[in-house]
């Protein structure tokens, strides 16, 4: 395991930076966003407007989406839902974020629903920031893999998540041997993933589930990408680490 997660960490030090797409029509927001993600080593981009950042997701392929929900053009909800229906949309299947200043109780688990990984309130600091970029470089942020707070929120208590987790862990490195040969199983892998997301929300384990919910969707609509899957294995491997740790 150990030589495994060496070689993974090895192949993303020796990948592109991080491409973020940051689409907020407020100026100090959008700054902040770009600004912090820039000191994590990402490159990020800036829209002001939902059009515009619709139209830059589409011919350009960000590896996050951060979308605040209330834009001039189109706001988060609408600009994913049209980047998901277009197959042909450089972006399509990003990781996407959504931001805003509001959040109503019903509102998380709808932006959840329409395809969001998480949820950023604003303001927010550098470490909510870099839970948000973990979601697609785990390897880079592995202290970030486990959300105790959002477990404990869950599970109801300390005990009951460590039991969990430790399950997630089992669950995890028997995965990991056999994903090879589930990839090739559509129906059979996509069942696995189904029970693999409710294991991670009730752990805390936000990236591995967002990496979750993308191979999901690629199952069902392509089946599963090299890309789609080497990103699943280096979410799932840092996801190990962090139990380990």
């Amino acid at each position: 395991m150990n030589s495994l997660l060496a070689n993974a960490c090895s192949d993303l030090a020796q990948a592109a930076p991080t491409r973020v797409l940051v689409a907020d029509d407020d100026p100090g927001s959008c700054r902040f966003l770009c600004d912090g993600l820039a000191s994590m080593g990402a490159r990020a981009e800036a829209c002001m407007d939902g059009m515009t950042a619709l139209q830059r997701a589409r011919t350009e392929p960000f590896d996050l989406l951060l979308l605040d929900c209330r834009m001039p053009g189109a706001g988060a909800l609408q600009i994913l839902a049209a980047l998901r229906e277009d197959t042909q949309a450089y972006s399509a299947e990003s990781i996407a974020v959504a931001t805003t200043a509001e959040l109503e109780p019903d509102d998380r688990q709808s932006l959840l629903d329409a395809g969001f990984s998480e949820i950023l309130l604003k303001p927010c600091g550098l470490a909510e920031l870099q839970r948000v970029l973990a979601l697609v470089q785990p390897d880079r942020h592995d202290a970030c893999m486990l959300d105790d707070h959002a477990a404990l929120t869950t599970s109801g208590d300390a005990t009951t998540m460590r039991a969990l987790r430790l399950l997630l862990r089992e669950e995890l490195a028997l995965l990991h041997q056999e994903l090879d040969a589930l990839s090739r199983d559509r129906a059979g892998f996509s069942e696995r993933l189904h029970r693999l997301r409710s294991s991670c929300g009730f752990c805390g384990a936000a990236a591995l589930s967002a990496q979750t919910v993308l191979l999901q969707r690629q199952l069902l609509l392509r089946g599963a990408t090299p890309v789609a899957l080497a990103r699943f294995r280096k979410a799932l491997l840092a996801t190990l680490q962090a139990l380990d740790s």
